[in-house]
């Protein structure tokens, strides 16, 4: 048929029908083969001239591929035609490399065959995304799919996956709605639910739109497509619908005012219908919102305990990884570092419950994202570099830049760049990597600009942003944001020999730490409420104080933190020995030189050049008083090298804790 002429198909079908005549028939017409040929026969009937020709033109280049496949292995070249192989080598040229990818296909392909492709690329999506075609290469094979079926419902709407892969809103949208279109055109649902099955696409269409709009950050728009799946799931009596839209309405709503009450009510419903899943996204909801109100944690934890056996009882795999993702993001806000490293460490050594294909890597989801974030930047804290680094680098291998989580480690690179260019004194290099850390989180970018400027001791420049950005965290209640501008507004005051100003700014930072049980950052306001009595001339109370606060930071802090805490609390046992009798003043100044040495171990694990330039410098005038000249010459010719390195902005040591 192939290397004839479109009339041998059509007489190949002709023929085909007269198998099932005669007294004794080739084929009987209710057996499988009969069945599956008088199938085939009516689908070619029911095709238009358009149709037969395009299918006459796959089945030749199907033909054509086969036989060039067999040519190739065989080496049997000697049959074939000179001419007819400069044709094939054009057509070859034309169709250019066929991709590594087994399941890529260039011509039409069977329902089966379509459906099986489909299925696998959507589970590839979910469980690990790398292994997904890329997302050019993958609506090529849609377009195709859709050149030759059309109708095919199932093509749109892993279309509209692939769109969203890339965050493209208008394919994303044009696929969606042509998704539910062919859906009800096909009656593909009216044939599992009645004749409900019409209303119910167009009320999941409505929701599924609003789902996109918000994820996009459309809320106005969402609200609209919202309120119609509301009214039209409403008038259908469909209650599981409308749960669904009680969750995404309190999403909404949250983007204007807490709304627990519409959380709470959702929870209790959905678990009134039956719907575990829902029940269970509510109460994590539920238990973020409390987390950021500033709720205890012992009974955040209790509420996730009870979500938990929720999800072991229904095999919600994938709601235990966001529930321990959550655990470890709390006990970071918290600032319960080790806490936040068991629970990370917990969900990286689990086993997904949900079936896989061998090779298909578990676990690709955000939760992971999120917890190898945290874990990386845990490393980079305690000056593991390597280890961060390592991290980085398999979160950039499983969640490539163009996945939809990338974001997620994008954001956490540039942070600890940021923050090891700020350690080594390079300012123009952490000042360069504040616009990638905007594009990425606005909030978090501004506030690391106005780190960079007070560094370059531009205090007024400074100061406006800062406090541009304290109404603007006040507006959307961040309020861990909130106190880390108080604290570095607070620093500015005291380089501008204003610490009477400090005081108040510092005791506001104090009050909405422990509101909000934000312990760590309470710690650190309590080790600058201390640095600023120091600066008073009251030590000794700054020592009393001291002691109060350095424990959580020992335990939990970044290396940073601690060699800071150590270094202030040397400095305290310094400015207090002056009225001390002769023999105690010695026994404080060791102690001090001993603080300073374990600060000074600190500050090189994270190579803060900085501070351990001035930590060398408190030390070399401490060995010089109790005579120990040989200790205080090394440390003097320590504190000289880098001295010459490291530029000189002439800043009293005294003016700063940080």
């Amino acid at each position: 048929m192939a290397e004839g002429e479109l009339k041998d198909m059509e007489q190949f079908f002709d023929d085909l029908s007269d198998s099932f005549s005669g007294t004794e028939p080739e084929v009987h017409k209710t057996s499988v083969v009969g069945l599956f040929l008088r199938h085939m026969i009516l689908a070619y009937n029911k095709l238009s001239f358009s149709q037969v020709y395009k299918l006459y033109t796959a089945l030749q280049q199907y033909f054509q591929k086969d036989e060039k496949k067999d040519g190739a292995d065989e080496n049997d070249m000697e049959l074939t035609n000179p001419d007819e192989l400069d044709g094939k080598m054009e057509k070859e040229e034309l169709d250019g490399p066929l991709r590594e990818e087994e399941i890529a296909c260039t011509g039409p392909l069977s329902q089966k065959q379509a459906e099986y492709f489909l299925s696998q690329q959507a589970s590839l999506l979910k469980n690990d995304e790398t292994k997904a075609l890329a997302p050019a290469s993958l609506q090529k094979e849609l377009n195709n799919l859709l050149k030759f079926n059309p109708d095919f419902a199932e093509a749109h709407y892993l279309s509209y996956l692939n769109s969203i892969r890339v965050q493209d809103v208008f394919s994303s949208t044009h696929s969606l709605l042509h998704y539910f279109d062919r859906l009800i055109l096909t009656g593909a649902e009216s044939k599992s639910n009645g004749d409900e099955g019409y209303g119910r696409s167009l009320r999941y269409a409505a929701l599924n739109l609003a789902a996109l709009h918000c994820r996009f950050g459309h809320y106005q728009q969402a609200e609209l497509a919202l309120q119609e799946a509301i009214r039209i799931a409403q008038e259908s009596n469909d209650h599981v619908c409308l749960q669904h839209c009680l969750s995404w309405l309190y999403i909404l709503e949250q983007k204007i005012f807490d709304s627990c009450v519409l959380l709470e009510h959702s929870v209790n419903k959905s678990l009134h219908f039956g719907l575990p899943y829902l029940a269970s996204l509510g109460i994590q909801s539920l238990v973020q919102q409390r987390a950021f109100a500033g709720k205890a944690a012992n009974k955040l934890m209790d509420a996730l305990k009870d979500s938990d056996l929720l999800h072991w009882k229904h095999s919600l795999s994938e709601l235990i990884d966001i529930s321990i993702a959550q655990k470890t993001a709390i006990w970071r806000l918290y600032g319960r570092s080790t806490m936040a490293l068991q629970q990370a460490q917990t969900l990286l050594s689990m086993n997904s419950l949900e079936a896989v294909n061998v090779g298909v890597q578990q676990n690709n989801t955000e939760s992971f994202a999120v917890v190898l974030c945290h874990l990386a930047e845990l490393h980079a804290e305690q000056g593991y570099f390597a280890a961060a680094s390592e991290i980085l680098k398999h979160l950039k291998e499983r969640f490539p830049p163009n996945s939809q989580h990338a974001q997620l480690w994008m954001l956490f690179d540039q942070k600890i760049q940021f923050e090891r260019a700020m350690n080594d004194g390079r300012y123009h290099v952490a000042d360069s990597l504040v616009a990638g850390i905007t594009a990425l989180n606005s909030i978090e970018g501004v506030y690391r600009k106005a780190i960079v400027l007070k560094a370059q001791n531009q205090m007024s420049e400074a100061h406006k942003l800062l406090q541009k950005l304290l109404i603007h965290c006040q507006k959307i209640k961040n309020t861990e944001m909130v106190i880390r501008v108080l604290l570095c507004m607070a620093e500015l005051y005291w380089r501008s020999s204003c610490h009477t100003i400090a005081l108040p700014v510092l005791l506001q930072a104090l009050a909405l730490a422990r509101e909000f049980s934000l312990q760590y950052l309470a710690s650190e306001t309590v080790l600058n409420l201390a640095f600023s009595q120091l600066i008073l001339g009251i030590p000794e109370q700054a020592l009393n104080i001291l002691h109060m606060a350095i424990e959580p930071v020992l335990a939990h802090g970044a290396v940073l933190d601690k060699g800071c805490a150590m270094f202030l609390v040397a400095k305290c046992q310094v400015a207090s020995a002056a009225s001390y009798t002769p023999q105690k003043k010695i026994e404080a100044l060791e102690s001090a030189i001993l603080n300073l040495n374990e600060a000074k171990s600190y500050f090189a694990k994270v190579d803060c050049k900085e501070q351990l330039r001035d930590v060398l410098y408190l030390q070399a005038r401490l060995l010089h008083t109790l005579g120990r000249t040989q200790e205080r010459n090394k440390c003097a010719m320590l504190f000289r090298q880098l001295h010459q390195e490291l530029p000189a902005h002439g800043v009293p040591l005294i003016n700063a804790f940080k």
